[in-house]
């Protein structure tokens, strides 16, 4: 395990985040090369990790992040994309459009244009793996008690782009796929304290899950583990949709 990831080159969006932050420690601790990839908070990446500024509702920012990858290396850069953002619980009826298109400016057209500009050089080089983490209220679930119908219809996209690139770019050698977690014990989530009970209650095993539950999920589908998988999605929630 120590070494799995010797030699790969990884870059993952929303790095200074609670599951970006995981993941990169698990990945850099297991030998990949990782470049962090965030907005803002580049200082306090992990130890290992190179970090770079990146914008995903811009198209330059990204494009210019990948082309500085590659200016420095030539070796293939496989992506996990992390980011996101979510509205504040608001009515769909009251929903300002203003917030509606920076939660689909960052969940789904920046994870687009991600998997665009990582993808392509992906293809040239002969292939390797993409992940995107979406929600369980993708598909599974609607976010409650709290309203988000912009963020719970983002995931829900992201987990078709998924699939849909999957099909485009596995015959090529990309393989793609997606990580769906429920409630993880991050920064963000511990804004919420007055919900708390009630989604643990609402969770089969009564808890959140840790970031570096997250991570192994995004580990798995990064490695040769799951060379077989291509357009999966694995929802990882304690149980919540069960109920």
């Amino acid at each position: 395990m120590t070494n799995r990831f010797e030699g790969r080159r990884i870059a993952v969006t929303g790095a200074a985040g609670g599951i970006g932050r995981a993941i990169c420690e698990s990945l850099v601790a297991q030998g990949a090369q990782v470049h962090g990839l965030d907005r803002t908070g580049l200082d306090g990446l992990p130890d290992g990790v190179a970090g770079a500024s990146i914008d995903l509702l811009s198209e330059e920012s990204v494009v210019s992040a990948v082309r500085d990858l590659y200016a420095a290396d030539d070796c293939p850069v496989e992506l996990v994309n992390c980011a996101g953002v979510v509205e504040d619980d608001v009515p769909a009826e009251e929903m300002p459009m203003a917030q509606f298109d920076l939660v689909m400016g960052v969940n789904l057209r920046g994870v687009f244009l991600t998997c665009r500009e990582f993808g392509r050089e992906l293809l040239a080089r002969g292939g390797g793996a993409i992940v995107n983490i979406a929600s369980m209220s993708g598909n599974a679930i609607v976010n409650h008690p709290q309203r988000q119908s912009v963020y719970n219809s983002s995931k829900a996209a992201v987990s078709a782009l998924g699939r849909s690139l999957a099909v485009e770019w596995g015959p090529r050698g990309v393989r793609v796929n997606t990580v769906s977690p429920g409630y993880v014990d991050t920064p963000l989530n511990a804004l919420k304290t007055q919900m708390h009970e009630q989604w643990k209650r609402e969770t089969v095993l009564g808890r959140f899950a840790a970031p570096v539950e997250i991570a192994r999920a995004v580990e798995y589908f990064l490695s040769e583990d799951s060379a077989f998988c291509c357009g999966a999605e694995l929802l990882i929630d304690g149980g919540f949709a069960l109920r």
